[in-house]
């Protein structure tokens, strides 16, 4: 089976397993093995944690190729294409190249059953075999132990942030998430762990396999300085960095965590304190607090979970203390939309429900009685899209008003295909 287009391959891949997510290695391994790929040269790293998974790798990314590295990339989800997932040296894949991993993919599968996520870890796995490449980097995609990019052995485990988030899938606490994202690292192979108050389990896993732990504000941390900031680690001191190019308080944490991976690449993948600034100034990461200025400002955010939408409203609450904000939103209804709501909803004008087409999504009658039930009362909905959403939060705006869209990585990638 073939298809012309790598809109009819992704349509397939929706279509063929039963559960959308459906988390085990059994599936992948058989058909990796199939595959026959030669064996991995290129230092691994796998990226893991609730929130800051895509910001680490994509700063990760800007500082190795500052210092000169050939780096791949495997991250999802996609803002506008899905060629955006599987990155060579910063170039997004070729639709061609993607359509032939597919076929040699739906070659090798014979009657196993692929998800449409373990589709995309394979053709990234291929179309990273067919390159010289110094680095590769994966982020996991929902948890660590049972995902697919567990399938490839890390050199380095990075976990970043660890919250209630995915509870059918993961657990409804702190630890057993920690467990799950814990499975990502490897016997003897360093984890850095870049939540502070990183759960015990993750700790236990990392002792049970001799894996050495680094963990933030005990084995290295940061500090400011005006408009710089300092990696500090037990033995040296990187600085002054410039603050990264995607904005936010909480990127000091995700970034303190990436150079202490950086500290522990062998002397082959060394990294300047140079490549280090230029990586940071030039790293981009759509939809991570991105600001468009005009006569009625907007700022966008993937803020889909509890801890990340706390981390937007302390956002808001600094750098836009003044200003009426009006919300354009949208998120999954297996999210923990109560939580989301209690934690901004003091800083919200009104809202504007945007619907949105996949089934996951929660729709605007449901986000509506959430709301309402949170006693919030200036709601908007009734709307065919996310532009007439926008269109209506704008003509209610004053001169000192924001618009904030905000929610699912769905919701922000139809905004900015609209600017696009």
């Amino acid at each position: 089976m073939g298809f012309a287009t790598l809109a009819e391959w992704l349509a397939f891949q929706e279509t063929l397993h039963p559960q959308t997510i459906d988390l085990g290695l059994g599936r992948i391994r058989e058909v990796l093995s199939r595959l026959d790929l030669p064996p991995v040269r290129a230092f691994t790293i796998s990226v893991a944690g609730t929130n800051g998974k895509g910001s680490c790798v994509a700063m990760l990314d800007s500082i190795l190729r500052a210092a000169g590295y050939r780096v791949g990339t495997y991250t999802s989800p996609h803002i506008l294409r899905y060629n955006e997932r599987i990155g060579i040296n910063g170039v997004p894949a070729s639709d061609e190249r993607l359509l032939q991993a597919f076929e040699r993919i739906e070659a090798a599968r014979g009657d196993i059953s692929l998800s449409f996520f373990e589709f995309g870890t394979l053709a990234a796995l291929i179309l990273f075999s067919e390159e010289d490449l110094d680095v590769h980097l994966l982020e996991v995609g929902l948890g660590g132990r049972l995902d697919a990019v567990n399938v490839v052995d890390a050199d380095i485990a990075l976990i970043a942030s660890i919250d209630i988030d995915h509870q059918d899938w993961l657990g409804d606490n702190r630890e057993s998430i920690g467990f799950e994202k814990a499975g990502i690292i490897r016997s003897g192979k360093p984890v850095v762990l870049g939540d502070p108050d990183a759960p015990k389990t993750v700790v236990d896993v990392a002792e049970e396999k001799g894996a050495p732990c680094y963990r933030s504000a005990i084995d290295f941390s940061f500090r400011l300085e005006g408009q710089t900031w300092f990696w500090v680690g037990d033995t040296r001191t990187r600085g002054p960095l410039p603050f990264s190019a995607i904005p936010g308080d909480h990127q000091f944490l995700n970034g303190s965590a990436v150079i202490q991976c950086l500290e522990l690449l062998p002397d082959a993948l060394r990294v300047s304190e140079e490549a280090i600034c230029e990586g940071l100034r030039k790293v981009r990461l759509p939809g991570r607090f991105q600001f468009f200025p005009g006569e009625t400002p907007v700022l966008l955010d993937v803020a889909h979970n509890p801890q990340s939408v706390g981390i937007l409203a302390r956002h808001l609450a600094k750098n836009y203390p003044d200003k009426k904000i009006r919300a354009v939103f949208s998120v999954m209804r297996d999210k923990d939309i109560s939580a989301i709501v209690r934690l901004i909803q003091d800083q919200i004008e009104a809202w504007y429900l945007a619907p949105l087409s996949m089934t996951r999504a929660a729709s605007p009658v449901e986000l509506a009685e959430i709301l309402h039930n949170a006693g919030v009362d200036r709601v908007e909905a009734g709307f065919a899209g996310v532009g007439e959403a926008l269109a209506a939060a704008k003509g209610a705006s004053g001169p000192d008003d924001m618009i904030l869209v905000f929610g699912s990585f769905f919701l922000v990638s139809d905004y900015l295909a609209m600017l696009a």
